[in-house]
């Protein structure tokens, strides 16, 4: 049996390491680039969010944008406690950090890739780079095919059983050798993408980070909380990371124009923040309401707000006018900045859409219009948020397309 998997990604060659090698069986990958597992390199700032310390799979469920029926079979039968224990098995530790993401203990992704490239080759995979594949096409009847992969160098390979892991694609065309198979395709949009806001005066704090806030896109039900960074060119860090993975159709439909509602203290509600105000005005009355920061916001965030209220540097909170006072609640509660655009990271990059869901079969990743067509990561429509969701759903889907191939369970 001749087995090709298409992408030497995470899916890809996790995937190919848990293929057990017997007599009869050649595991082949292929990479259209020159080095595998390049996005495992570059992760979680070149640590690698390997996993996330989520072990409740509803509660998972809920941190993937898409894809929730499909991963339902996939993270139940491998998940983030069974990554732990494939590494650790083969001498790679992993830890917690106090988010939940999981790196390993040598906060260096090079361990996570030569664990995984070692399993490879002791189940003596072949691996091929340079290998970009132009078509696919389909000898003999539903039970005795086989497939034909053509290379862009001309090539050939034939194959009993193909696994493709190629992850997403930006453009709704570079699928158009997967559409020729017969699948459907979800419009591929961005997902995981920081916001542009051009000609804001709030990115003159960039670098001020706030370990809590709310992101709340005006016009939707998407609101996330979570760290938030200011950066020169807008806002980024996870809590606008996750908004633009739960809304990123929505966001490509009004092409990246739109309203955020930012609130600075998600824990406060309007009640209690008039409630602090007002003794801040009666115990504080004599101090400037612009050194006097009672929120623990960073210092610059603090005077920037204060500013926008018109608060002047010699106003004291007991002199504070009513009309400031509110300006000042709704800054803190309600701070309204305008996105036109977004920026991407190519470690951070991830599809929105792929290989609709319902032509696969979740248990097995095998095609529901190609027998002997197996599918993982991140070329299907699921995705998560940032945190080491998105290579769990490499792992889990990978390994279900393996067990599929081989019976190993």
């Amino acid at each position: 049996m001749k087995i090709a998997i298409i992408g030497a990604g995470a899916a890809g060659c996790f995937a190919a390491a848990n293929i057990i090698y017997r007599p009869g069986v050649e595991v082949a990958v292929f990479e259209k680039t020159g080095k595998a597992m390049q996005k495992v390199k570059a992760s979680g700032g070149g640590r690698c969010n390997v996993t996330h310390g989520c072990f409740d799979i509803p509660e998972l469920l809920t941190r993937y944008p898409r894809g929730k029926q499909l991963l339902r079979k996939s993270l139940y039968g491998f998940g983030p406690k069974q990554t732990i224990e494939w590494f650790a098995e083969r001498g790679v530790p992993l830890k917690t950090e106090e988010d939940g993401r999981m790196f390993p203990m040598t906060d260096d992704s090079q361990t996570i890739i030569d664990c995984i490239w070692q399993e490879m080759m002791r189940q003596k995979v072949q691996v091929y780079f340079h290998k970009s594949v132009k078509n696919i096409l389909r000898e003999g009847g539903e039970v005795n095919s086989r497939y034909i992969l053509h290379f862009a160098d001309t090539s050939v390979y034939a194959a009993d059983a193909i696994i493709i892991a190629t992850g997403g694609f930006p453009k709704a065309e570079q699928y158009q050798w997967l559409e020729a198979l017969g699948h459907s395709i979800e419009k591929p949009v961005p997902s995981l993408f920081t916001f542009n806001m051009p000609g804001d005066t709030i990115t003159s704090l960039m670098g001020v980070s706030v370990p809590e806030a709310t992101v709340k896109i005006v016009g939707t039900k998407t609101i996330q909380t979570g760290p938030l960074l200011i950066t020169h060119w807008g806002m980024s860090g996870p809590a606008v990371l996750k908004t633009s993975a739960y809304a990123a159709r929505e966001l490509a439909d009004c092409n990246y124009h739109f309203t955020i509602l930012i609130n600075w203290l998600p824990r406060t509600s309007d009640a209690d923040l008039k409630e602090i105000l007002l003794g801040l005005r009666s115990t504080q009355g004599k101090q400037f309401v612009s050194q006097k920061n009672p929120f623990g916001l960073p210092r610059r965030l603090w005077e920037y707000l204060t500013e926008q209220s018109g608060i002047t540097e010699q106003m004291r909170w007991g002199d504070l006018p009513a009309a400031a006072q509110n300006k000042l609640t709704e800054h803190l509660l309600r701070n309204s900045h305008k996105v036109v655009g977004k920026t991407t990271f190519k470690e951070e990059f991830v599809t929105c859409g792929g290989i609709q869901l319902k032509e696969i079969d979740p248990q097995t990743m095998e095609s529901r219009i190609c027998k002997g067509i197996y599918w993982a990561g991140e070329v299907i429509d699921a995705d998560g948020i940032t945190g080491g969701y998105n290579f769990q759903h490499a792992w889990s889907s990978a390994i279900a397309a393996a067990n599929a191939l081989t019976g190993n369970d």
